[in-house]
């Protein structure tokens, strides 16, 4: 069980050393040792709204500070946090390291994709062609190295990274597009919350063919690739975890535990475990592919709102958006 937090911890700036050995999932009962949580108060001095987070090349991890239109860089090691401002009006939801090791963000409020060189911290906008107002909501990198992203606006779109050409089209069934990912071997897949589908993107003409989930008005949150190429999604309106395996055109589905379940975010790791949190038992729960089981990890602060999960060996971070804390459960 989690210990209390001291009174004096809770401060703002303080770093929360809050380790716990987590519950042992039920397949890894013989494991040597269970993953373990640590959360810290993110050290700034105004609420951030952390939204998104990606692992950074320095050893740190990046957050997008919504609520105040920032690139947030944490450091695991100090606890110390900086906040690198985006432009007026930012409000930054996705971000993702690039293959130049810069961040590369979706701007909501700049309608704009933004750039952050690293370490230098230069700050580069790309804005969105006009009377495309996209509502940007998150990206990803295919095997070229060009940049694609969602706008729940109802718009895809594509940003040639070598010559900054921009190519934004209208989304199959306008409003909904959210969560992005990237296959081991290159391609892009999203899926659209309010039209309940996920989509295969044409890299070359950016037209996008729809796949149909089996369970109606799901509601697909976010998506991911495990190491085979099979996309994992999380199904917010049924509270439920989704694979498509695109070779075989074969979907399976898994009820998440619990009395009202809503799944968030999904993300696989290096051991293709699968990671969702749970809005409805404010959680984040692993799922094993080989033992078809959930271990459920609870958060210590209540409404959480974990909107996005992301990682690197060994760690999956977690962005508490409701608490303005950030965590990482540590699995090797």
């Amino acid at each position: 069980m989690f210990q209390p937090l001291r009174r004096d911890l809770l401060q703002a700036g303080a770093l929360l050393p809050l380790m716990a050995a987590l519950p042992a999932p039920a397949s890894a009962a013989n494991d040597a040792a269970p993953p373990k949580m640590q959360s810290w108060k993110l050290a700034t001095r105004r609420t951030t709204g952390i939204h998104d987070v990606a692992p950074a090349p320095d050893g740190g991890v990046w957050f997008t500070a919504q609520a105040s239109g920032h690139l947030g860089w944490f450091e695991p090691g100090t606890g110390r946090t900086d906040l690198i401002p985006l432009g007026n009006g930012s409000s930054p939801h996705g971000v993702v390291q690039g293959p130049d090791k810069a961040a590369w963000i979706t701007d909501g409020g700049q309608n704009a994709i933004v750039r952050v060189g690293w370490p230098d911290r230069r700050v580069r906008v790309f804005p969105l062609p006009p009377g495309a107002f996209a509502n940007l909501n998150t990206g990803a990198f295919d095997g070229d190295g060009d940049y694609w992203f969602t706008g729940q606006g109802g718009y895809v779109g594509k940003l040639a990274v070598k010559t900054g050409r921009m190519v934004v089209r209208k989304a199959p069934r306008g409003t909904g597009p959210y969560g992005i990912c990237s296959t081991p071997g290159g391609d892009i897949w999203w899926c659209s919350l309010a039209g309940s589908f996920i989509a295969r993107m044409d890299r070359r003409t950016g037209e996008s063919t729809i796949v149909e989930p089996p369970t109606p008005d799901s509601g697909p949150r976010r998506i991911w690739s495990d190491s085979q190429g099979r996309l994992w999604v999380s199904e917010w309106n049924v509270g439920q975890l989704s694979m498509h395996d695109p070779r075989a055109q074969s979907w399976r589905s898994w009820k998440l535990p619990g009395d009202h379940p809503h799944a968030y975010a999904v993300y696989v790791d290096d051991r293709d475990m699968v990671w969702v949190s749970d809005w409805g038992a404010n959680a984040v729960l692993s799922f094993d592919p080989r033992s078809e089981k959930f271990a459920a990890y609870p958060l210590p602060r209540e409404s959480a709102n974990v909107r996005q999960l992301l990682g690197r060996k060994g760690e999956v971070w977690v962005p508490e958006s409701g608490t303005d804390h950030i965590t990482v459960i540590r699995t090797a």
